[in-house]
């Protein structure tokens, strides 16, 4: 028996269905900035008490890419290349959050000043170059991991993680 073809109706009423039962990933797009002595750029954020690398949550139908350079113009007032992607990171659920994507960029190194007056203060309360062994002291666990991992790879390549961990360890 020939299989019916279906309607370009019934093929987006279908869709609508799967799209409304199936899961939905919040992502998040992050850039990793350095200076020249190596230091990582950490966001003071103004609504939680851990500081974070700069970025932001994906607007739907927004590239992660594209993301980085539009909160980073946004938060920061500047407005920077992104490069490469370091990793894609599955975080779990957290503090009532469900699980996510975290894609971080390559931004490169700044050897420029920050203008906090062109920070968005209902967001940035600061930003401060930090040493990346001395991050854990200001962000939360998994940013933590997630740089030790980072600066622990080899140049070169996109690192897959879970949790801020290389699978299996």
């Amino acid at each position: 028996m020939a299989r019916r073809e279906e309607t370009e109706q019934e093929r987006r009423r279908r869709i609508g269905i799967l799209n409304a039962r199936l899961p939905k990933k919040r992502n998040i797009a992050q850039g990793l900035l350095r200076n020249p002595a190596g230091e990582v750029l950490l966001c003071e954020l103004s609504y939680k008490a851990e500081w974070d690398l700069p970025g932001g949550v994906v607007d739907p139908g927004e590239p992660p890419a594209l993301t980085v350079t539009r909160e980073i113009e946004e938060e920061l007032g500047l407005r920077l290349p992104v490069g490469p992607l370091v990793a894609v990171n599955w975080l779990p659920p957290w503090r009532g959050w469900d699980d996510a994507h975290l894609f971080l960029f390559d931004l490169g190194v700044f050897a420029g000043e920050l203008d906090p007056s062109l920070f968005l203060p209902r967001e940035i309360a600061g930003a401060h170059w930090v040493r990346p062994e001395a991050a854990a002291e200001h962000v939360a666990p998994y940013t933590a991991r997630m740089l030790e991992v980072v600066a622990r790879a080899p140049a070169g390549g996109t690192l897959y993680l879970e949790n801020s961990e290389l699978p299996g360890g």
